[in-house]
């Protein structure tokens, strides 16, 4: 494997979840550059960026830390650069389509593959009317959401109308929001296969307890059997929740339309999620994320350690683009 000459650029807001890629690459000795997305500046005349590539790791959910200010400036960051001709890994498009659930449902559409039944609003009035032809339960979404945060659940069409009219439905900080078909999960679990380089790595099942909206799978903490895993970082109320977390391989058929999201949203690097419905037995994709903490202790879970994979990746998309830039 080639090395690279120059340090590969690491642009995050979270300053716990990556320890695990700094510490291996701090093992292989590859040199890294942290970028703090919380406060950070460009100047649009500056061709002077000292990095071999730079690795998106914002989170759409920073808004939860206080940290909403580098969510749209990281769009206009990533313009920035890949207008230089910098190589950015889950670059503009794709942190585009991981800021809006309305864009990825249209992605979905567009490929003919099958997600919950929903509208898109941008005003709680229009909740009730964005319901009417959907089966209850449904949920209101936020577009920019993360973790469950803001997602509110309605058994019937008089509970959405007061909620409205209550003022207590969350649009998020883009004002918009996914009118959903609740989802009874089938199994009691719901599904996420990783890609990297926009190929399949591995996939795993989520099991929770309860309507649980929050299934980040960075935040398992239990196998199926049981076994707590170790993590640099794990959810102080994982073991309340319930939830756990087993590999599988999913079929052909997935894996395949898996690949085909993330090309077509540009995302090289991150997860989609699925759920089977069971009162009819179909499964539906609803999320496409570009932010993949992977799963908590990898070895022990799916047999290698996707940190390593990561590693090697970014490795080698650093010398081939700077191959090509000695070419030029």
């Amino acid at each position: 494997m080639s090395k690279q000459k120059g340090p590969i650029a690491i642009y995050h807001e979270h300053q716990e979840w990556f320890r695990p890629l700094f510490k291996e690459f701090e093992a292989r000795g590859t040199p890294y550059l942290r970028i703090d997305a919380r406060s950070h500046q460009f100047d649009p005349a500056s061709r002077d960026q000292d990095f071999a590539l730079l690795y998106n790791r914002m989170s759409p959910a920073a808004y939860t830390r206080g940290n909403a200010q580098g969510i749209f400036y990281t769009l206009y960051y990533l313009a920035y650069l890949e207008q230089l001709g910098k190589r950015v890994v889950n670059g503009r498009q794709a942190f585009t389509t991981e800021t809006s659930k309305a864009l990825q449902l249209s992605l979905l559409e567009s490929l003919g593959l099958p997600y919950p039944r929903a509208r898109v609003i941008n005003h709680p009035s229009q909740a009730a009317i964005a319901a009417r032809g959907l089966r209850f339960p449904v949920i209101v979404k936020p577009n920019l959401g993360g973790s469950g945060t803001g997602v509110s659940r309605h058994d019937t069409a008089e509970d959405l109308l007061r909620a409205s009219a209550a003022g207590s439905l969350q649009l998020g900080i883009d004002n918009t929001a996914l009118v959903q078909e609740f989802i009874p999960a089938r199994g009691g679990h719901i599904s996420r296969v990783e890609v990297l380089g926009g190929r399949y790595l591995y996939a795993i099942r989520v099991f929770f307890a309860g309507d649980d909206y929050n299934l980040c799978p960075g935040d398992i903490c239990q196998t199926t059997g049981g076994e707590t895993l170790e993590r640099a970082i794990c959810a102080a109320d994982a073991h309340r929740t319930g939830m756990k977390v087993e590999a599988f391989q999913p079929p052909a058929e997935v894996i395949a339309a898996v690949e085909r999201i993330m090309h077509v949203a540009g995302i090289e690097v991150g997860g989609v999620e699925y759920i089977v419905d069971d009162r009819d037995g179909r499964l539906l994709y609803y999320d496409i994320n570009a932010l993949s903490n992977f799963v908590a202790d990898g070895p022990r879970v799916v047999g290698f350690d996707p940190y390593a994979r990561l590693a090697d990746f970014l490795e080698n998309e650093a010398a081939q683009n700077l191959g090509k830039e000695a070419a030029a």
